[in-house]
């Protein structure tokens, strides 16, 4: 197996080289293959949700194509080194994570490098799939079109006046919300005190 273009490219995007990267290439490969594809399929056939960002995505993208601009790649932030590769004509989904004792059997492969972290480096560009991975056909708990979701759509928030694009607006009491307003959202606008409610005020 030769992936050291692809390693570049991803070295490229990301400025530097790291064990993440080489898992994320290898992942996206492997995910590719156990769709059946030999090659990245063209248009936006292929979705892929990573369960983390970083070093890890920048591999994906090296492998696949996949991005974010082309809404081809989502972040469902697990805090996991996996990701879920869906062919969007089939509907078929299938689960790619690391083997649990992976960074021990890095360690065989690269007996003759003491330090962890280039022992890694080495051992994951030629390690097995079978020994490296795991995958698992799954199901995705909502649709993929609810996912895709139809591009170009746009709303306007019935509260806050913002724009929404996507299908991503809630529905509330026939009303239209961003998630924001919904109470769905992962920031908050902390209440202003009037600046001369603060001052202290003279006695006469």
């Amino acid at each position: 197996m030769n992936i050291q273009h692809l390693l570049d490219i991803s070295a490229r995007d990301h400025s530097h080289l790291c064990p993440r990267q080489i898992l994320g290439v290898r992942i996206g490969l492997a995910g590719l293959s156990a769709l059946g594809f030999d090659d990245p399929p063209t248009g936006k056939r292929l979705l892929i949700i990573t369960e983390t960002d970083g070093c890890f995505a920048d591999g994906l993208s090296a492998s696949t194509n996949c991005t974010i601009g082309h809404r081809t790649l989502r972040v469902e932030d697990y805090g996991k080194v996996a990701a879920v590769f869906v062919d969007v004509n089939t509907g078929r989904a299938v689960r790619v994570a690391p083997a649990l004792d992976i960074r021990q059997l890095a360690y065989e492969y690269a007996s003759d490098e003491m330090r962890h972290y280039f022992a890694q480096m080495q051992a994951y560009q030629i390690m097995p799939d079978e020994e490296m991975f795991t995958v698992n056909e799954v199901q995705l708990a909502i649709s993929i079109e609810s996912i895709v979701s139809r591009p170009g759509i746009r709303v306007e928030c019935d509260v806050c006046g913002e724009e929404i694009m996507n299908e991503r607006e809630v529905k509330q009491d026939g009303i239209n919300l961003c998630r924001a307003c919904a109470g769905i959202s992962y920031y908050h606008v902390p209440v202003c005190i009037p600046k001369k409610v603060l001052e202290p005020q003279s006695i006469e």
